[in-house]
């Protein structure tokens, strides 16, 4: 962090929350941040739910937000706000203090690509019952994730989303971009959006239950980062199947080195084993299957 700082205080706060930040990143900057609003708006509703709920754990001794140090950023192309690393100040008044340290990125998305060969006996005229079950594979990537020290990591397709974009349009683009794929945005299930909908605490109201956003959290202990995971399903000759194996793709002008990898589904998780966001993407998809709902 650079030495020179500045510091305001939040909007609409009492008592007042100072935040403290390099005077290189400007308040506006900070404020209009997709990454910050969703965030801090997230915490002040948990927060708030200690007074409101007798039996919140934190009810009799509730914490409360103190304060924020920006400790750095990194800007993106184009001047955009791309990364925070923040120390929140989180305490309560017998001084007891929640870990707040946190790496800001925001959402990003991930999608499970299933193929299904249209060449496949279930084309053919052979009687329902007599057929076996189709082969169905998934698309994954290797490219290389130097925060992870890996030149070759395995993974599924994902990125982050713009400003202005949706996570299905992201998740569209992303596709298309790593995969070389046209699957429109209207054609991916949110995988995670469904769980969501799956009630499993009868005893909680929606006026007790926390905002968090409908998607997978990966490291919820240092960063805010979410993800929703989305399901498309295309069906592809044996033979495209084959050409899209070892596919070099992504855009290489953004520093993007991406080889596919073909593997049925079954194998997936022997395969992509190191990677979060793909055993969550495979037990959603194992869970809402069973249960009908893709």
């Amino acid at each position: 962090m650079t030495s020179t700082t500045s510091t305001f205080h939040l909007p609409n706060t009492q008592p007042p929350i100072p935040v403290t930040h390099p005077t290189s990143l400007s308040q506006d900057q900070l404020l209009a941040f997709p990454a910050f609003k969703t965030w801090l708006n997230t915490l002040r509703h948990s927060l708030s739910l200690q007074r409101s709920s007798s039996t919140h754990p934190f009810h009799n001794s509730p914490y409360s937000l103190k304060s924020i140090e920006i400790q750095s950023f990194d800007l993106f192309s184009g001047q955009r706000l791309g990364f925070l690393k923040l120390k929140a100040q989180v305490s309560n008044d017998d001084g007891e203090h929640l870990p707040g340290s946190i790496f800001m990125r925001g959402g990003s998305v991930a999608m499970l690509i299933i193929l299904t060969p249209s060449d496949s006996p279930h084309g053919s005229d052979q009687e329902p019952d007599t057929l076996p079950t189709p082969e169905e594979y998934a698309i994954l990537t290797l490219q290389p994730r130097i925060p992870a020290g890996s030149l070759s990591f395995v993974e599924l397709p994902a990125g982050m989303i713009d400003d202005s974009g949706t996570f299905a349009g992201a998740a569209a683009r992303e596709v298309r971009e790593e995969t070389g794929l046209e699957i429109s945005a209207d054609e991916l299930i949110d995988m995670t959006l469904l769980a969501s909908q799956i009630d499993v605490d009868t005893s909680a109201t929606s006026s007790e239950e926390e905002q968090l956003q409908p998607a997978m959290y990966p490291s919820p202990g240092g960063s805010d980062e979410f993800m929703p995971i989305f399901l498309a399903r295309k069906s592809l000759s044996t033979r495209a199947i084959d050409e899209l194996k070892g596919k070099l793709t992504g855009l290489r002008d953004h520093g993007e080195k991406i080889t596919l990898k073909i593997v049925p589904v079954q194998e997936v998780w022997k395969v992509a084993w190191r990677d979060g966001k793909t055993l969550a993407a495979m037990a959603m998809y194992e869970g809402l299957r069973a249960e009908g709902r893709v």
